[in-house]
């Protein structure tokens, strides 16, 4: 049994914005993988619950006329994986989703909850990063739009007010067009684990695929939320298409994160692997670029 004192059912976007003001302490709740969690250990014991999961106008994925691609919060990590857009545009962020848990979680899991939990292991945190997605969020004072990058605020710490919640992940079109992007989870098992070291690198190669034009590397649990290596990016900015450049990325990359020791590994573990991790995603995402070593 679940010890929940209420639960409320929004039937518009709106109204979920006005049951979070009349109940103020109520969590929200959306696939439940997360909260139901806390419920049954005991943190949220005699919780009251605002339910969004049949609100369908916050489901979907879509391109708005400026070539923008809109993903909507109550989308599965199954359905992010298997849509059109995200195949052709941002393949990556369906790579990443598709190593969230097992099959069921990822069938009831939302793309929204997986940012809006704050934890810098999110298999989608550092590819959100890495394309530099805009928030859309809804709240009591109209709406607003927020980068990702200013979103997180802490471990577990996001920057909605009270009453607000989450509506759109935009991802602009500079961020997609002629970019090509491969994510590294590593953990300890292959399946059912949280990322020890998460990577999202993507890469835009000059026309004649010999020179890197941009890269993003995106870090989650190398810091204590979701990070960009900008330094590293800078460093990598004009370089030629090598094995040196990916030897340069992966000592570079040591300069802009902040792993910490904790029971699922060292400090100094953690670092080998983002070096690594940074190796090998910028070696793959060159290839899809059509680049070739």
């Amino acid at each position: 049994m679940f010890d929940i004192s209420a639960l409320y059912e929004a039937t518009s976007v709106q109204n979920a914005v006005e049951l979070m003001q009349a109940h103020p302490e109520a969590a929200l709740i959306a696939g439940g993988s997360d909260v139901l969690i806390k419920i049954r250990e005991g943190k949220l014991a005699g919780v009251e619950l605002i339910s969004i999961f049949k609100l369908d106008e916050l489901r979907g994925v879509s391109m708005d006329d400026d070539g923008t691609l809109r993903i909507l919060p109550l989308t599965s990590f199954s359905h992010i994986t298997q849509h059109p857009l995200i195949q052709k545009y941002y393949r990556v962020l369906g790579e990443a989703v598709d190593q969230v848990g097992g099959p069921q979680l990822r069938n009831i899991g939302t793309i929204g909850g997986n940012i809006c939990n704050g934890v810098t292991s999110a298999d989608s945190g550092s590819t959100q990063v890495a394309y530099d997605a805009m928030l859309e969020i809804l709240g009591p004072n109209g709406k607003r739009t927020l980068s990702i990058h200013d979103f997180y605020k802490g471990p577990g710490r996001v920057a909605l007010e009270p009453a607000e919640l989450l509506t759109a992940i935009l991802i602009p079109k500079e961020s997609y067009e002629n970019c090509y992007g491969y994510y590294t989870k590593y953990a300890m098992r292959n399946a059912l684990d949280i990322a020890t070291i998460g990577c999202s690198v993507n890469a835009v190669l000059s026309p004649d695929k010999k020179t890197l034009e941009r890269v993003r590397i995106g870090y989650g649990v190398a810091g204590p939320v979701p990070l960009r290596a900008r330094g590293a990016e800078a460093a990598l900015k004009g370089k030629p298409v090598s094995e040196e450049t990916l030897d340069i990325a992966a000592k570079a990359v040591q300069d802009d994160v902040h792993p910490r020791t904790s029971w699922r590994a060292s400090e100094g573990f953690r670092r080998q692997i983002i070096g690594e991790t940074a190796k090998r995603g910028l070696r793959a995402s060159i290839e899809r670029a059509g680049g070739a070593f």
